[in-house]
């Protein structure tokens, strides 16, 4: 399945393996949590990258002993209304993650802003929409009320671009 990622569709070039079975020695790999946590040792011994899986129930912070080897954590969207995602992704780079996360599952061109802002920066892209919508969702919005964790242009707030310039106590008389 294609990828977007950093504004432009890409080809994953990730294995992913299932929670049991035989791994390539070499190459990119991603991991459910479950062996992650089971397989640690003979998993952080392989040459190439490592990346894991999470449900959404799974706690972000079972990773934390083993972020500074991760290249990629997947987080899954099962259906549009379901948010957890969100919060895991969050949670994560607010613990120092900053290597790819990517989102998968059901993933909407009209929330890809909203998960930039919480920090996804790579998404798993199906043949539901065209890539014209997605790259139109990708440059849609260059300005956000609130700043967000992960952002191409964290300066992008619209407080901030609306103050710039303005006399804090001209603009807001009722102030002070």
């Amino acid at each position: 399945m294609p990828l977007l990622k950093n504004g432009l569709v890409i080809a994953d070039t990730w294995l992913q393996a299932d929670a049991d079975g035989d791994l390539p020695q070499q190459g990119n790999v991603i991991v459910p949590l479950e062996r992650l946590l089971k397989e640690w040792d003979r998993l952080s011994q392989r040459s190439g990258s490592l990346g894991v899986r999470l449900g959404n129930t799974d706690r972000a912070e079972l990773l934390e002993p083993f972020l500074h080897r991760l290249s990629v954590v997947v987080l899954p969207f099962p259906a549009f209304n379901d948010g957890r995602a969100y919060s895991i992704a969050r949670k994560l780079r607010e613990m120092g993650f900053s290597g790819e996360l990517r989102a998968t599952g059901n993933v909407l061109p009209d929330q890809l802003q909203f998960m930039l802002q919480v920090g996804f920066n790579a998404f798993e892209i199906g043949d539901r929409f065209s890539i014209d919508t997605w790259n139109r969702a990708s440059r849609q919005m260059s300005l956000a009320y609130q700043r967000g964790l992960f952002r191409r242009d964290p300066e992008a707030e619209i407080w901030t671009e609306r103050h710039s310039d303005a006399e804090p106590w001209l603009e807001q008389p009722h102030a002070g």
